[in-house]
């Protein structure tokens, strides 16, 4: 982790298990006044560049888009998600813009003077490097059988979040790493008056 440099707002990097609640605790700093850079979002629009969506066409056929022309995000995860290979190509080619891009928001955005601070949400933060670029970094723990039913409502069943996650670091290396813990299974009132606590000690209130 870098040392909060003087006179910039602090970056702050969110780890932890998938459907931990960690874009549930990106909001939460975003209400008490920090900027979020939400590595999803930055997907979504880098599968919207004509030369992402070339190279992703020309792997998996003119069925990887759909009649708007815009990448059939289902029609990829259905491909990739259960074979390591698909799913290293398509990282192949969209994950060197997608750092490119977190990396270059969180320079523009620690450069504007109004900026408390920066919160970085994405599920690969260590595994892209990204958490060089962190102050402090913050786990959002949370039992497995809490995150295994928050998956089955979004429509995945154990195996693709058992899949996904075995992409990630250890959830125990995440906890070694992190300077603080946010628990993700309690009340969010109670979420809420942790985050509070954090971000008072992050900007040294």
């Amino acid at each position: 982790m870098m040392s909060p440099s003087e006179g910039r707002p602090p970056v702050i990097g969110l780890l932890g298990g998938i459907a931990a609640g960690k874009t549930t605790v990106a909001r939460m700093l975003a209400d008490l006044g920090a900027t979020c850079i939400c590595a999803d979002e930055t997907a979504h629009a880098v599968l919207e560049r004509p030369d992402i969506r070339e190279r992703i066409v020309a792997r998996w056929g003119q069925g990887a888009v759909g009649a708007d022309q815009t990448v059939d995000r289902a029609f990829l995860a259905e491909r990739v998600f259960a074979d390591r290979e698909e799913l290293a190509a398509l990282e192949a080619i969209t994950h060197p813009a997608i750092v490119a891009s977190i990396r270059d928001q969180i320079a523009r955005v620690r450069g504007s003077a109004d900026v408390a601070a920066v919160v970085v949400d994405a599920p690969l933060l260590v595994e892209t490097e990204l958490d060089g670029l962190c102050d402090v970094l913050i786990l959002v723990d949370c039992p497995r059988e809490v995150r295994l039913a928050r998956a089955a409502e979004r429509g995945w069943g154990p195996g693709e979040l058992d899949c996904r996650e075995r992409r990630q670091q250890a959830l125990d290396a995440k906890r070694q790493r992190a300077r603080f813990t946010i628990e993700g299974d309690v009340p969010l009132e109670t979420t809420f008056q942790q985050v509070q606590q954090l971000w008072l000690e992050v900007l040294g209130l």
